[in-house]
């Protein structure tokens, strides 16, 4: 008779439909009680009028009588069937559920079961789960406060639709109340369990531990699942198959159905053997396990032939081989029942409490990474009878695991930037700067000056924090790495897992933290104040970085990650006007430093381009600077900013600085048309003094041309001592030198005069390496991109030969400048005219290369007509201009010496050489020569 009933097969479809059904519900009750997923007949204010018609009168409502109150639902009866369609069938699987528990527990009860958790385990186990998905079904559904409105809105959808009334919520819904009676009865009754217990002492501090722990384990069974299973292998053929074997003998009552699944049972088990586990075979032991549950059944009704009640040994030796046989090819479901904990994922709040709460404490930040990982498990959630569900535990999942991780990378970028922060202030101590106070204390005690009164406490040397009379002292530091080695511990409890088809890996989220923290770090320690034009020298932030760069790869100690790739990736960005987030670089505070800070000062001649250091330096005047010059643009300086913001990063300050020539070569080619005709006639008659005289009187604006060409040529000059520090700390040579070689020869192959396009790509290619070039292809660029649409090529090779000539008949009124004297000490003039040889030499070859004319050529011509002019000088020794004369005879050799198109013999045919060597003796004559 027990055979006909299929108790086992009953138990277990109905327990999986339960879990379907059970989770179908949750899913309504969520939507339904979410503001932003309800369905919308519950929000439109058109159907309250029917809403509350229907829960008034539920369930005996007249829909005929009540049609001024149904009037809308008719009007969307074919909608309302749609959206509620899938929640009515929902209740019908849960009245089928109820129904089909309720024969099977009836049937169960009229044969009288035997139920014993140590005896009948599966069988037991089995009633107990139905039991309870069955009162949980029953119970989330009374939590479902819109089921009335749901069944009673799609009922009246229906009938108007149909014209036949269906019987749903007098045949289903009804009983259901009277069974969610009888259950709230049972749970507030004085006798039910008590669901508000007190908190175990310590419980958030059991939980952070014992949850890491647990991974762990699933981790190693994982791990080692050949070891087990070859262990349990042998256990079942050599241990289990003869014990049952045994049992199975000596009873004395065994009918022929319950000795057929014994038989089978030793059958199976004796034929297994090591050779199908080494040749890979897979093992499937569900139908021993579904026989055992089956005999169970069989042998647990009152009148059974053979009572398992009365053969415990035979119980055990099953209950024990069954759970063998899970551990062959179930291990999986087994962790499941054992260590499952996706209900956490219904209990958000609740588990980020706990996360919060462990991330606090100092002893459990190593097991933090336990709250991510048990986020994979929240896929168990889900049941084929409810795919509506995926989505949203699905991004609930992700979200928790991320935030979890999130956090725990935060600290732990906290800790280890706190880390560098600390020895980037050690390391500071040993710059150079702050040697002055130490070499001065150690000269003044050789020469025995006067000590340091008893009240001032003696600076500490760099290094004394590193000295230690008791191992006790726990310094601040210390602290820092027992923090960084307790959260790093967390990491290793996997390397990477699975939540819903993500891949997550916990030390990727700890690189993104610490490529955002650091490019902020660089940021903040390069301290540029934009309304005082401060920022820090490039020699110090390349001293800072290097140590946090250093400090960063002792990360890799405790935590295997890749920090080669991190600091490539956050320095490559800080070469890049903005970061992968768009926040501003180094590159861009840098660039802006120079341009507002360094370089508008130095066109007003506050500060002076010395070429004999090769730096800026400040004029001593009134207004004191609030930065040293010589500190940011001497050959360390930039240098360091090489390093700093690489070749990327120059260049970007390189297309800002010909932005300002631009600006400067319009203003100049305006002043050469409102001077055309003069212009024009002087180029004519360059070498007859009266004509010359006459037309320089009707020039306008000679100061402003040689103004604004004194300003580009600093801008230039600036760009050429940046190309040098490029050049000079050879990062192409460093990085990819196989590359410079092939560059090299390009670049010596390649003559101005060849095909421009090709020409321009070459000189580009071995700027941005860092090599010199004739010609400068950013501002031949520059220059070719503001040729207006109007103007031809033969007009703008007109403008800017008349503008060379402007600048050449403008030299005399230099000398009427006191600051244009040319200072041996900075081997150069103190107004920055000196620059003026760097701007004609550059602008005149870019906008000739342009044009696609010789520059030699024309540049002769301004050799010719600059000559004439400035030779005119010594022809009247009572004229004001002759008072700074040399200085200005100076520069036009200047102009030679540093042009690739001139010689000196050109200069010789068109001025004397003994003017030349008579000015430099008489500019030497006024220099002090001072002893150190």
């Amino acid at each position: 008779m027990a055979y006909q009933f299929k108790l086992a097969e009953k138990l277990v479809i109905l327990n999986d439909r339960g879990q379907g059904v059970l989770i179908r519900m949750n899913h309504i009750k969520k939507v339904c009680t979410d503001p932003k997923r309800r369905p919308s007949y519950f929000t439109d204010k058109s159907m309250e009028s029917a809403i509350k018609y229907i829960n008034r009168k539920f369930p005996n409502f007249d829909i005929r009588g009540g049609s001024q109150h149904l009037s809308n639902i008719q009007k969307q009866k074919s909608a309302v069937l749609e959206g509620l369609h899938s929640y009515y069938e929902s209740f019908i699987d849960v009245m089928e559920f109820r129904d089909h528990v309720y024969e099977l527990l009836n049937t169960i009860d009229a044969s009288q079961c035997y139920f014993n958790i140590a005896v009948n385990f599966d069988f037991t186990k089995n009633y107990l789960d139905l039991i309870v998905t069955h009162a949980s079904v029953i119970y989330m559904l009374s939590r479902i406060d819109d089921k009335k409105a749901i069944v009673g809105m799609y009922n009246c959808a229906y009938e108007f639709s149909n014209g036949n009334r269906t019987l749903f919520y007098h045949s289903f819904l009804l009983p259901l109340m009277f069974s969610l009676i009888q259950l709230c009865i049972v749970l507030h009754s004085e006798n039910s369990f008590n669901f508000h217990t007190a908190k175990p002492e310590g419980f958030t501090d059991q939980m952070a531990e014992l949850l890491y722990y647990m991974e762990k384990l699933r981790t190693l069974l994982a791990q080692h699942r050949y070891v087990i299973q070859r262990y349990h292998l042998q256990y079942l053929s050599q241990y289990d198959a003869l014990a049952l074997n045994d049992t199975v003998q000596g009873m004395y009552v065994c009918p022929e159905e319950e000795s057929v699944l014994m038989s089978s049972f030793v059958s199976t088990l004796s034929a297994m053997s090591l050779k199908h586990l080494d040749a890979g075979e897979e093992f499937d032991l569900k139908p021993f396990r579904l026989d055992w549950l089956r005999l169970q059944a069989y042998t647990s009704i009152s009148k059974a032939p053979l009572a398992l009640k009365d053969y415990p040994e035979l119980a055990k030796v099953m209950n024990m081989a069954q759970f063998h046989t899970r551990m062959m090819d179930n291990v999986n479901e087994l962790l499941c029942e054992t260590a499952d904990l996706s209900i956490l994922c219904f209990h958000a709040r609740v588990f980020e409490k706990l996360f919060s709460q462990s991330s606090e404490d100092v002893s459990m930040q190593r097991y933090l990474t336990a709250f991510p990982v048990i986020c994979s498990h929240f896929s168990q959630c889900l049941h084929p009878l409810c795919p509506e569900e995926t989505e949203d535990i699905k991004n609930q999942s992700l979200k928790l695991c991320v935030t979890f991780l999130e956090e725990i990378s935060r600290q732990t970028c906290t800790v280890v930037l706190e880390i560098c922060a600390e020895q980037c202030n050690l390391h500071e101590k040993l710059l150079p700067k702050h040697s002055a106070e130490t070499i001065s204390t150690a000269r003044n005690k050789k020469l025995k000056k006067s000590l340091p009164k008893k009240g001032d406490v003696p600076k500490e040397k760099p290094g004394t924090e590193s000295l230690r009379k008791d191992r006790v002292i726990v310094t601040n530091l210390d602290k820092m790495h027992q923090a960084l080695t307790e959260l790093c511990a967390s990491y290793s409890i996997c390397a990477d897992f699975t939540v819903f088809k993500h891949i997550i890996v916990p030390a990727e989220f700890l690189l993104a933290q610490l490529e955002i923290r650091l490019n902020k770090v660089i940021v903040q320690m390069a301290n540029y104040k934009q309304r005082t034009h401060e920022i820090a020298r490039p020699s110090d932030l390349l001293a800072g970085i290097q140590a946090y760069v250093t400090s960063l790869h002792s990360l890799s100690c405790y935590i295997n990650i890749d920090v080669t790739r991190l600091v490539k990736s956050v320095l490559l960005q800080q070469m890049q006007p903005l970061d992968s987030y768009g926040a501003q670089t180094i590159t861009t505070l840098y660039t802006n430093w120079f341009l507002e800070g360094l370089l508008r000062q130095a066109s007003r001649a506050l500060i002076v381009h010395c070429p004999t250091t090769q730096c800026f330096v400040n004029q001593n005047t009134e207004n004191e600077q609030s930065f040293h010059a010589e500190e940011y643009s001497d050959i360390c300086g930039l240098r360091s900013l090489a390093e700093l913001i690489g070749p990327f990063g120059l260049k970007f300050l390189n297309e800002n600085l010909m932005w300002h020539i631009i600006s400067q070569v319009g203003e100049l080619k305006k002043l050469v048309s409102d001077n055309m005709d003069a212009l024009v006639q002087m180029r004519a008659n360059y070498e007859n003094p009266e004509a010359m005289s006459d037309l320089q009187k009707k020039l306008t604006g000679s100061e402003n041309v040689l103004k604004r060409m004194t300003i580009v040529g600093v801008i230039l000059s600036f760009s050429s001592m940046i190309q040098d520090a490029l050049e000079e700390v050879n990062i192409m040579d460093r990085h990819c030198p196989f590359l410079m070689r092939p560059i090299k020869c390009l670049k010596d192959f390649i003559y101005p005069d060849g095909d421009i396009k090709v020409t321009l790509g070459v000189y580009e290619m071995a700027s941005a390496a860092g090599l010199p070039c004739e010609i400068d292809p950013a501002l031949v660029s520059a220059i070719a991109n503001m040729q207006t649409d109007n103007s031809s090529i033969e007009e703008e090779f007109k403008i800017t030969c008349l503008l060379l000539v402007f600048i050449a008949v403008s030299l005399p009124t230099l000398c009427l400048d006191p600051n244009s004297f040319y200072s041996r000490e900075h081997g150069g003039h103190q107004n920055n005219i000196h620059c003026l040889a760097t701007a004609v030499n550059h602008l005149a070859a870019a906008m000739f290369t342009v044009q696609r004319k010789n520059i030699q050529t024309q540049l002769q011509e301004f050799l010719k007509v600059a000559s004439s002019i400035l030779l005119q000088l010594g022809q009247n020794v009572e004229r004001v201009e002759i008072k700074n004369r040399d200085s200005v005879y100076l520069l036009l050799h200047m102009i030679v010496e540093q042009s690739p198109f001139l010689s000196q013999d050109m200069l010789e045919m068109c001025f004397p050489y003994v003017l030349l060597r008579n000015a430099y003796r008489e500019v030497h004559k006024t220099f002090i020569h001072t002893m150190g």
